[in-house]
């Protein structure tokens, strides 16, 4: 899910070391807690998001003194974890602990690039169904939640007031055809990805792929060009041929339209996702977030459901304390500290409905719209979806084939691909 997001965050690596030793005594000092011989500066090398390890500088030290071991914490782009793993797990050089999106977790799997992991049930119960759902593959769990994030509304108030919000995707167009003038707009979406288009497909009953008795995704029952879809598809296609959207906001350059759009003053609302917070609001944009709007047919507006994990490699040399860390930097405790840091809406049922959510719009938006959202299949076979539907949804927006004939032809695409990779 997360690799529609991709060009959003900034690549490169912070290195934030955090060592702490517990008490050691005679013949022990060169052991761990877990008795494995310790020779190296570190007994676990930590891969946390891109500013994001205060959030766990905290717990990690109490980790550290609790365990009496040492542990290195360095960032990294979480969507690229896996990639750097591939690279540097086999040359022994790769992190214990990865952070990754819940969408990668099947490849990963697939790969070998992950442990299994013994998680009891009372632990599992403990996080939001979707969330705890994108770590399990074959029923085997490879990871605990530790955020979930999923779109939502942005407005600007001093454009639009929250009272004046239009309530449905038609008003929204009513009122964007009288806003768009002047190089200005109403509202704003990406609907020419699937990552974002997805949430007017599946409220006209689309979908990616169809589920198995057991929960499981179904990777050849393909939705995409069912009916739903395609009526979702023809009315994607009024927006962009109304002129309410700008040619710019099509193609891989799209979100940095919307965003200079918005950030500009130029757009009274746009769709996206809580990645943009802090953007938006170093912007000195006057915003206001809400959940996301009503469909034509009365159905509430989807989106796809975005989970961030802790894993661990399976190249670990430590992969006991490496599991016993992924367990406690993801309790309730812990994630609820790492919220409060980082504003990242955590995966824990509890917290849920803690005032330190409740009481925060931008978190509350997206804890609301997660009634709506769901799960990006995390499957292998979803890497075969993304650029032919993106590129279907595109000749929808720029009007060169209609929405039956584009979307026919990603499904015929995405099957032959995955058809040919199980060859």
């Amino acid at each position: 899910m997360f690799k529609r997001i991709c060009s959003l965050i900034l690549c490169g690596a912070l290195v934030v070391g955090m060592t702490g030793c517990g008490p050691t005594t005679g013949d022990d000092d060169n052991k761990t807690s877990s008795g494995t011989k310790n020779n190296s500066e570190y007994d676990l090398l930590v891969w946390e998001d891109q500013s994001k390890s205060k959030g766990i500088e905290e717990a990690v030290k109490k980790f550290e003194e609790e365990k009496g071991v040492k542990i290195k914490v360095v960032e990294k782009t979480y969507a690229n974890q896996i990639e750097d793993l591939r690279l540097d797990g086999p040359a022994g050089s790769g992190a214990d602990v990865i952070t990754i999106p819940g969408d990668q977790i099947g490849t990963a799997v697939t790969s070998g690039l992950l442990k299994e992991l013994d998680i009891d049930e009372k632990t599992k119960e403990m996080y939001t169904d979707s969330a705890m759902e994108s770590q399990i593959i074959d029923g085997k769990v490879y990871g605990l939640p530790k955020a979930v994030e999923t779109q939502i509304l942005y407005y600007n108030k001093d454009i639009i007031s929250e009272e004046e919000l239009p309530k449905t995707t038609d008003e929204w167009l009513e009122y964007s055809k009288t806003a768009t003038k002047d190089g200005k707009y109403g509202l704003l979406a990406l609907w020419d990805q699937i990552y974002y288009a997805q949430g007017v497909m599946s409220g006209f009953d689309g979908y990616i792929f169809g589920k198995n008795a057991d929960g499981s995704f179904n990777a050849e029952d393909l939705g995409l060009n069912n009916e739903g879809a395609v009526k979702a598809g023809e009315y994607i296609a009024e927006f962009y041929n109304s002129g309410v959207f700008p040619k710019g906001i099509v193609g891989e350059q799209g979100i940095n339209t919307l965003d200079s759009l918005f950030t500009e003053g130029k757009a009274a609302a746009v769709i996206s996702g809580p990645w943009n917070i802090d953007p938006y609001k170093e912007a000195g944009i006057n915003y206001g977030v809400k959940e996301l709007p009503t469909l034509p047919n009365g159905e509430h507006m989807g989106s796809l459901i975005g989970v961030k994990s802790y894993n661990v490699s399976s190249y670990s040399k430590n992969p006991e304390l490496a599991e016993e860390l992924v367990e406690f930097l993801a309790n309730e405790e812990n994630s609820k500290a790492r919220y409060e840091i980082t504003q990242e809406v955590p995966a824990i049922k509890a917290l849920a409905e803690d005032e330190s959510v409740t009481s925060n719009e931008s978190a509350k938006a997206v804890a609301e719209q997660s009634q709506y959202a769901e799960l990006t299949p995390g499957i292998t076979e979803m890497n075969s979806v993304w650029e032919p539907i993106d590129a279907a949804l595109q000749t929808i927006a720029t009007g060169k084939a209609n929405a039956k004939d584009a979307l026919d032809n990603a499904v015929t695409t995405i099957k032959n691909t995955i058809s040919a990779i199980k060859k």
